[in-house]
């Protein structure tokens, strides 16, 4: 569905989901049907920011068990080749189809730091296996029985990196190895982003872009995010704006302002990039306020 219409040139919208810190999947699988009109697949995380939880594999086989598109993530942070070529072919089984390759964040940043990285494989290491895989070979040479796998295969891009220059080189090696489509690390402003793509342009890199968008909170949600998060920089105007709906919400008695304000800084992010002709389309990382997403796109006018 998201190669459909990144394709056929279309706005696209994907939303992230994560899964639980847990076995049962009944709320992920409610949370998706109510998105399933709005957008083109439901990216599923796979143990964002180093934090145990239940695969992105297991949720994504469940999502497409109930009729709903969803896209694996992969990271080389917990799987060396052979566990990632595993997990891909198991993916590869169920009909699904779309996979975003990443390197993943260090065990010490989450809430297992005693834990031991892997990364065999890096972001673009993994991009390289999975071509192996759609040539009928696993990560060895040794052939694979069957009819080879096919993956419309994404990658992650940085914005807000200094120097930009190490982020467009990176890039560039992931669309060498097959990146054909790129998601971004979270935008605030069209400028963030158009400073990315006017690099990507310089260096010739044609693949789609779909902007990351994330809905603020409050305004200690944006501080953590400058202070903790690489790649994240959240305006100073936002910040503002998120205090001063907050101390009106303490005024006034009235609960959520602060989120609400996010929720519509969000939706109009997404409708300037999509008026503008800015990319490919956004991915909308609601991080645990996914029942907010329909929303959001509702007021971003999709």
């Amino acid at each position: 569905m998201l190669q459909n219409a990144l394709t056929h040139q279309q706005f696209a919208v994907t939303a992230e989901l994560a899964p639980p810190k847990g076995w049962d999947f009944s709320h992920q699988i409610q949370v998706a049907k109510t998105l399933q009109r709005q957008v083109h697949g439901i990216n599923v995380t796979d143990m964002q920011s180093a934090c145990l939880k239940a695969s992105s594999l297991g949720l994504c086989i469940a999502l497409k068990q109930a009729g709903l598109e969803p896209i694996l993530q992969i990271t080389g942070r917990d799987r060396n080749r052979m566990g990632i070529v595993s997990d891909l072919l198991s993916a590869a089984a169920f009909g699904i189809d779309t996979v975003l390759c990443l390197t993943g964040d260090h065990p010490k940043v989450g809430d297992h730091p005693g834990a031991k990285p892997v990364y065999d494989l890096d972001s673009v290491g993994i991009l390289q296996a999975v071509r192996q895989m759609e040539e009928g070979r696993d990560c060895g040479g040794s052939p694979l029985s069957g009819t080879p796998p096919t993956f419309f295969k994404g990658a992650v891009v940085t914005p807000v990196y200094e120097p930009l220059a190490l982020q467009i080189l990176k890039l560039r090696q992931k669309v060498d190895a097959g990146a054909q489509f790129i998601q971004t690390q979270c935008v605030f402003q069209t400028d963030q982003l158009t400073r990315l793509l006017d690099a990507m342009d310089k260096a010739r890199i044609t693949v789609p872009v779909m902007a990351g968008v994330l809905p603020l909170k409050s305004a200690g949600m944006a501080r953590y995010m400058n202070e903790k998060v690489p790649g994240v920089t959240v305006p100073a105007d936002q910040l503002q704006r998120l205090e001063e709906a907050a101390q009106e919400g303490r005024r006034t008695g009235v609960k959520g302002l602060a989120q609400r304000l996010g929720i519509q800084m969000a939706a109009e992010l997404i409708a300037q990039i999509r008026d503008a002709g800015l990319c490919a389309g956004v991915h909308v990382m609601a991080v645990g306020a996914e029942e907010q997403v329909p929303k959001i796109l509702a007021l971003a006018g999709l």
